[in-house]
């Protein structure tokens, strides 16, 4: 089958992906940065700041985001407010709301962050997590949010080789900031093509929850964890199944991809999981605003009708567009759902929701006859959670 532009970006943490984007393809031989130090170990605690969530704990970051003009195009930039609540904890399990507003707490014009996303992330020790460090860390004092914090800043440089110049500060103790593992500011400068661009994360403020009551556990409608999907991926003589798995602990969105076991429940085992600290993927997040078009312009103008998964009917526009490499010419055909909030989709990871629903390749044979090259369907999806209570 042959690959859509950019694709391992549906395979990595959402955060490095996105900070990818700017430098990838002036890399293809020099590669996209000095090899990374040895990755850190987040050893298991007798308690983490997470067993202690209450209902109202929340931090909230201004944040900023531009990417310069590309030929043709036209600079693009983003402001607003990102809030991370916890709204419901029944230990080990904490829910906790993430919601993008603009300055004045109004919704946001990009699709992908107009509506509040939730996660139930586990707050007891089931693993060590690995995390790749930024470098070595430098002391600093500074006063954020009204408060002087004993903190450490990180800095990798990756300008060199068309990566981006990534600074991030957190706190030592990261206290009330524990949703964040003590994040006071992240900012990532992008590089690649020398189109300027780069975003920004500030700690405005936090606060401490009251409530020892607890409502009841929100429903996943919107989830960045807790849920699966599956994707039939046709590529060879056989058809093969693959699920692609969300969760979260201690702060860490986890996500992992195997071939589909039918005999076993689904996303028992995030032990291979590949860990995204949630600060980093709130920062990717923000960036895809404004780097990521949506729709894509190849679907904007597709024809509107119905994608069926599994007892699901969404509305969705499908485009068709023809390649011709000078020997051989090919129909590459994707399907996008029309809005990827639907009601219909309710349950579907975020990832799955700004992917094609359905893709496929066909060569044209002589006479005008198709021949199936390769392609991939979304088949299924759910939440895995409610089996893990």
């Amino acid at each position: 089958m042959r690959m859509r532009s950019f694709p391992f970006i549906s395979s990595m943490p959402l955060g490095m992906a996105l900070l990818l984007l700017a430098g990838c393809k002036s890399t293809k031989s020099g590669g996209l940065a000095p090899t990374s130090p040895e990755p850190t170990t987040v050893a298991p605690s007798a308690t983490s700041p997470w067993q202690r969530a209450r209902v109202g704990d929340a931090v909230t970051y201004t944040f900023s985001a531009q990417q310069g003009a590309t030929p043709g195009g036209t600079a693009r930039s983003l402001r607003g407010l990102v809030t991370l609540e916890v709204v419901a904890v029944q230990q080990p399990w904490v829910w906790v709301n993430v919601a993008f507003t603009d300055e004045a707490g109004k919704p946001l014009a990009p699709v992908g962050l107009a509506l509040p996303q939730l996660l139930p992330v586990r707050s007891d020790v089931t693993r060590p997590i690995e995390v790749p460090p930024l470098g070595e860390p430098t002391a600093e004092r500074p006063t954020v949010a009204g408060r002087a914090w004993d903190a450490q800043r990180f800095e990798k440089d990756s300008r060199p080789v068309d990566g981006p110049l990534v600074t991030r500060v957190y706190a030592t103790e990261p206290g009330p900031l524990y949703l964040t593992r003590g994040l006071l500011s992240a900012r990532t400068e992008s590089a690649g093509f020398h189109v300027p661009g780069g975003s920004e994360l500030t700690l405005r403020d936090f606060r401490e929850g009251s409530s020892t009551a607890s409502p009841a556990a929100p429903a996943l409608e919107r989830p960045l964890a807790g849920t699966y999907y599956d994707r039939r991926l046709e590529q060879g003589p056989t058809p093969t199944l693959t699920r692609v798995c969300f969760g979260a602990e201690r702060g860490f969105l986890l996500r992992t991809e195997a071939p589909l076991d039918t005999q076993a429940a689904p996303c028992t085992n995030f032990a291979e999981a590949e860990p995204e600290p949630l600060e980093e993927v709130l920062t990717g997040l923000v960036w895809e605003a404004v780097a990521v078009q949506w729709p894509p312009a190849t679907a904007a103008a597709g024809t509107r009708g119905t994608f069926e998964a599994e007892g699901h009917a969404v509305p969705a526009l499908t485009a068709q567009r023809t390649e011709n490499d000078g020997s051989t010419q090919r129909v590459v055909s994707e399907t996008y759902a029309a809005d990827p909030w639907s009601p219909t989709l309710a349950g579907l990871a975020r990832e799955a929701r700004f992917q094609p629903l359905a893709e496929s390749t066909e060569r044209v044979e002589k006479g005008g006859k198709r021949e199936l090259e390769g392609g991939s369907r979304l088949v299924r999806w759910g939440s895995w959670w409610d089996g893990a209570r």
